[in-house]
């Protein structure tokens, strides 16, 4: 099987990996999927992810599906590089292999404005057309016109507070925090028209290549706001030259005042994504968030 064999028979990528008939290559594919570099008789390597035999229960419906329209709907926006979706079956995604390389500044700083440009390709409305899942859980993408606040509150706060609290992740103070975030959301200002954004840019996100280019993989791609996106960056850690994107994206397409006061409302979402999925050890973050964002809705009251 080579190249020109997979792009025209997809479906039978698959039936060579049962029987061996590629070369394959386990490598690491995150937190939730299987992944292996797939060796061609041509010489090219693709990328695939599977869901895993361990999981004990099939993938999502719609899961590989829904990442595979929104790597293509960013690819589209012709700015940041993203890698092509080759195979999309439903029980695994095949891509194009990107040879891993070096954090550089000039790498940091270029796609400081690419993502910007990505950004600024906008959405119809919030939410998107397809599915939403953020990790292994479901997200709601019914599209929304509106307006930001309101939204991500609604869509992107409460359902992942809800299973955060079922699940015994939250206790009732970490709860009230985000509920009463949750009603002063509008407090903090920063509205904008719907950005097109990944949607799950933390830094294990960003894949650095050889050719000194930074490209998105793994997104919850939809229509939301560019400061989800940058917020998200500076999560578990922060991006390899962080200071640098921030820099050349601002010059590229300068924020709105308040945006720094505003960053732990957007980190509020993955954050409560993560005691939702993985229960308590993200307790303390969640209320560290919740605080430092009231604290900036405070301040922003003060301002008007």
């Amino acid at each position: 099987m080579d190249l020109a064999y997979l792009r025209a028979h997809p479906e039978h990528l698959p039936t060579f990996l049962t029987h061996q008939r590629i070369r394959e290559t386990p490598v690491s594919g995150g937190d939730i999927c299987a992944a292996s570099r797939l060796t061609l008789d041509d010489g090219h390597s693709v990328f695939a992810k599977t869901w895993p035999e361990t999981a004990g229960r099939p993938a999502p419906e719609d899961f590989f599906a829904t990442e595979a329209a929104g790597l293509r709907w960013l690819r589209a926006a012709g700015t940041v590089a993203v890698p092509e979706v080759i195979v999309a079956l439903p029980q695994l995604l095949a891509l194009d292999w990107v040879e891993p390389g070096e954090p550089t500044p000039e790498a940091a700083e270029r796609f400081g404005r690419e993502l910007a440009g990505l950004h600024r390709a906008g959405a119809p409305a919030f939410g998107a057309e397809w599915t939403g899942f953020i990790g292994a859980l479901p997200q709601d993408n019914t599209p929304d016109p509106g307006p930001w606040s309101d939204w991500f509150a609604r869509r992107r706060l409460a359902p992942y507070l809800r299973t955060s609290v079922d699940n015994g992740a939250l206790t009732k103070a970490e709860a009230g925090l985000v509920e009463e975030l949750i009603d002063r959301i509008g407090e903090l200002g920063g509205d904008e028209p719907p950005a097109r954004i990944h949607g799950d840019l933390w830094p294990g996100n960003l894949l650095w290549g050889a050719d000194d280019r930074v490209r998105l993989v793994d997104p919850a791609a939809h229509g939301g706001h560019r400061e989800t996106d940058l917020a998200q960056l500076a999560l578990f850690g922060g991006a390899p030259h962080l200071d640098r994107i921030l820099a050349t994206y601002d010059e590229t397409w300068p924020l709105a005042d308040g945006w720094r006061e505003r960053v732990p409302l957007h980190q509020l979402h993955l954050l409560l994504v993560h005691t939702a999925l993985f229960g308590a050890a993200y307790r303390d973050a969640v209320g560290t968030a919740a605080r430092a964002a009231l604290r900036g809705a405070g301040r922003a009251t003060v301002d008007r």
